[in-house]
């Protein structure tokens, strides 16, 4: 699973032969997970605290065509 990016409170990461919705991983630092879909940036599985998400949110929102570009990669 490669690692987008590490951010302060997680890590975003994604899968290659993954599942649709397109999304991507909030691997939490304290072991809390989640799953985002790309497009509308709602939590579709896991919980991870509310800051931590709000860091990993900020981030996608401001990188959503790298995302998407990446999925299309990983996922063709």
């Amino acid at each position: 699973m490669p690692t987008l990016i590490r951010l302060p409170t997680c890590k975003l990461s994604m899968y290659a032969d993954d599942h649709n919705p397109p999304h991507f991983h909030v691997l939490a630092n304290d072991g809390k997970k989640a799953l985002v879909e790309i497009a509308s940036l709602t939590v579709i599985a896991g919980e991870v605290r509310s800051g931590t998400l709000k860091e990993a949110l900020g981030w996608a929102g401001s990188n959503k065509a790298t995302l998407v570009a990446k999925w299309k990669e990983l996922n063709p």
